[in-house]
C-alpha cells in the first residue's frame, strides 16, 4: 500500500496561520509515502510569500511533488509575469517543473499548467503532452500512474467547463492510452473525487479525478479548509478528505471514498 498526502491552494499571503501547525502535525502522523503540492503556493508570487512556503514545505516530510498555480506566476508586474513568469517559484521552490516519484508501486508525475497568457485558465501544451507520454512509455508496467497539475481535467457537475485545462480532451485520450489510473488537482478550492467516463467518453478507460480544497487559505469560498490522504491498495483505490474543525481546532477525517477498477475504468464503490 502507498498513500499520498494531497494538498493544495496554500496561498501564502492569505493564510490561516492557525491552521499551519495542526496540519504540519497531522501530515506528519499520516507517514505518508509522498506529499503532493498542486499549486497556489502563494497569493501574490512574492518573494516573502515563495519564502514562507518553501519554509512550510520544509517542515513536512518527503519526498514531495509539487507543481505550480496560475497565483505563482505574477499578476501585477507585467514585465516579470511575461518574460520571467516562474522565476521566483524556481529559485524558492523548485526549478524541476515536471517532477517524478517512482518507486515499486506508484509512478507520480507532475506537469505545469500554469501561463502569462491568462490570469487564472491553465493549459497542457502538445509538447507537454508529448513529453509525458514518452515518460509515461518508460515507466514499467504494474504501476498505479498518477499525474499531478494545478487545473483540472475534470470537474464537479457545476462547475463551469471552462474551469477545464486547455486540451483536456487530448491529453484524456494519451491518458487513456498510456494507463493513467489518477488525476489529482487543485484550482477550485472545492473537494471532489470521482471518475471521467461521464465527460469524456473513451471506450474501455476512466481515470479517477480527484480534487483538494484549499488546505491553508482564508478563501475558502464556501468550503472548509481541507486536503486528501489517497490510500493506494491492490483491491483499489480509498480517498479521505480532512476537513478543518473550529471547535477541536484540528483537521478531522470527515468523509472516505472507495474506487475500484476493472481493465482500465475506475469506477466509485458505495460510500464508506
Amino acid at each position: 500500500m502507498r498513500t499520498l498526502v494531497h494538498l493544495s491552494d496554500l496561498h501564502f499571503g492569505r493564510v490561516d496561520a492557525a491552521l499551519l501547525a495542526p496540519l504540519r502535525a497531522l501530515v506528519e502522523r499520516l507517514e505518508p509515502d509522498v506529499v503532493v503540492v498542486s499549486g497556489d503556493l502563494t497569493q501574490r508570487a512574492r518573494s516573502v510569500q515563495f519564502q514562507q512556503a518553501r519554509a512550510f514545505l520544509d517542515s513536512l516530510p518527503g519526498p514531495q511533488i509539487i507543481v505550480p498555480g496560475n497565483h505563482d506566476v505574477p499578476l501585477y508586474n507585467v514585465f516579470s509575469r511575461f518574460l520571467t513568469p516562474l522565476v521566483k517559484y524556481r529559485r524558492h521552490v523548485t526549478d524541476d517543473l515536471s517532477p517524478e516519484y517512482v518507486d515499486e508501486e506508484i509512478a507520480v508525475l507532475g506537469i505545469n499548467t500554469a501561463r502569462s497568457l491568462t490570469f487564472k485558465d491553465g493549459r497542457i501544451s502538445h509538447e507537454q503532452i508529448d513529453v509525458l507520454r514518452e515518460r509515461l512509455g518508460r515507466l514499467p508496467p504494474g504501476l498505479t500512474r498518477i499525474i499531478v497539475t494545478h487545473h483540472p481535467f475534470d470537474l464537479p457537475e457545476h462547475f463551469d467547463k471552462d474551469d477545464l485545462v486547455d486540451r483536456a480532451p487530448l491529453a484524456l485520450q494519451m491518458f487513456s492510452e498510456c494507463g493513467v489510473d489518477l488525476l489529482l488537482a487543485g484550482h477550485l478550492h472545492a473537494s471532489h473525487a470521482g471518475d471521467t467516463s461521464a465527460r469524456y467518453k473513451i471506450d474501455g478507460y476512466a481515470a479517477l479525478m480527484v480534487q483538494a480544497g484549499t488546505a491553508t487559505s482564508t478563501r475558502g469560498r464556501g468550503e472548509s479548509n481541507s486536503f486528501n490522504v489517497i490510500r493506494i491498495e491492490d483491491s483499489g483505490i480509498r480517498v479521505e478528505r480532512y476537513s478543518w474543525n473550529e471547535d477541536s481546532a484540528d483537521f478531522e477525517k470527515v468523509s472516505t471514498e472507495a474506487f475500484e477498477r476493472e481493465g482500465g475504468v475506475w469506477a466509485s464503490l458505495r460510500p464508506l
